[in-house]
């Protein structure tokens, strides 16, 4: 089977609409956004407008930093001779005596200038959100070793389009890993280097080449729990970093091709505790080989087990804990920072609650946000933390949009 990413029109006319907000302090017609019909051409947005994340509901303030890593393993041939596999990650954790340090921006300011570029805004200066990430802040130690999670993102997407979901894992008591997955991605290096994805057929950018970026990352970890500094730069880390996490309480999600990458590592490495992914398409090539006996969640969307045969596939081959859920008016980007966004955007270029909803889906953008921080909390929370509670239990009068999936 061959594997081709997951991008639909509506996906990019979204990359657009959201670069019009983005691109600050310029008049930007819908128009030239590409949008919809609807779109009004003399609509734009104001001057200096930074969009906003809603902030972590954990009790822990957020710190994160970036590593620059080389899995002198993998040979890069789109490089060229005697270049490596190379990765940019960015590890969110609880933090301590954040106040002196900077927050982080949603994405580095090279690979934002990037996206926007890619969205028709060359020549504009990006205002994107900030995080509640304080970059270098100290970690905060408990005594106990913090739990990690792995995140892979879609495809042409970048790792910062869950922060929502990554900042509230941290400020809940997580190490969470983002991986921004070389020549698919949008992403900058320590030197000013930025890499945009590669449209490239020969470029490592399938489920498999994500699952195994996954892996190395593992390794990373592995050697931060040690006291190793995996960073090839050797810069310095936060204090309390190194020694700090759990390697045998590891787990990964991921979204679109990012999920199916989460469940081809699962598979693939026990290290991994618990899988979710967030609406995946689980197209895997090769195709599956065996089953899967530790536990997995799948938030559908798009990709269900009813329309998507893979996915249904896959999830025959879970002979473990297992769920899957499905929040109803779902689009595929439901499950991300779109749905905390492009209600701003909607208020900005002055959409109807329909405009709105013909761009995101019929999920209520609030209620969006909440499921993203909630059921991922849970899931993990159980798997790895050992800490039960209900949610995962069945229906809940929280969610009432949230089905399970028998």
């Amino acid at each position: 089977m061959t594997i081709t990413p997951f991008i639909c029109r509506k996906g990019m006319t979204r990359r657009r609409m959201l670069g019009a907000a983005l691109a600050a302090g310029a008049a930007v017609p819908l128009a030239a956004v590409a949008g919809p019909a609807w779109a009004d051409p003399a609509a734009a947005a104001p001057a200096a407008t930074r969009l906003m994340l809603p902030v972590p509901t954990g009790p822990h303030p957020v710190g994160t930093v970036q590593l620059h890593l080389v899995d002198r393993s993998r040979p890069d041939d789109i490089a060229g001779p005697g270049h490596f596999r190379e990765l940019m990650v960015t590890v969110w954790y609880p933090a301590r005596d954040v106040q002196r340090y900077p927050v982080a921006p949603w994405m580095p300011a090279g690979a934002l200038q990037a996206f926007l570029a890619d969205a028709g805004f060359s020549d504009l200066a990006p205002l994107g959100p900030l995080t509640a990430g304080h970059v270098g802040a100290p970690v905060r130690r408990s005594g106990r070793r913090l739990p990690v999670v792995v995140f892979s993102h879609g495809a042409h997407s970048h790792q910062g389009d869950h922060t929502v979901m990554v900042q509230e894992l941290a400020s809940h008591g997580y190490a969470a890993v983002t991986i921004a997955h070389q020549y698919d991605t949008y992403t900058e290096f320590p030197d000013g280097r930025v890499a945009v994805p590669l449209r490239d057929r020969q470029a490592p950018t399938l489920p498999g080449d994500f699952a195994a970026d996954l892996r190395f990352v593992l390794d990373c970890v592995e050697q931060l729990a040690a006291g190793c500094n995996p960073d090839v730069d050797h810069r310095e880390l936060p204090a309390g970093l190194l020694g700090s996490l759990d390697p045998r309480r590891m787990g990964a999600f991921g979204w679109s091709k990012g999920g199916t990458a989460t469940a081809c590592a699962t598979l693939a490495d026990e290290r991994i505790r618990a899988g979710l992914s967030l609406d995946g398409p689980m197209q895997m090539n090769p195709p599956l080989a065996g089953d899967l006996d530790r536990p997995f969640m799948m938030m559908s969307a798009e990709f269900t087990r009813a329309t998507d045969p893979e996915a249904a596939a896959f999830w025959s081959h879970l002979r473990g804990w297992r769920l899957n859920i499905q929040a109803q008016g779902a689009a595929h980007f439901s499950y991300g920072d779109n749905e905390a966004l492009f209600p701003q955007v909607a208020k900005l270029f002055g959409w109807s609650a329909q405009q709105l909803q013909d761009v995101i889906g019929t999920l209520d953008p609030d209620q969006a946000v909440k499921v993203q921080q909630a059921y991922p909390l849970a899931f993990f929370d159980e798997h790895l933390r050992h800490r039960r509670g209900h949610l995962l239990d069945g229906p809940s009068p929280a969610f009432p949009a949230v089905s399970f999936l028998p």
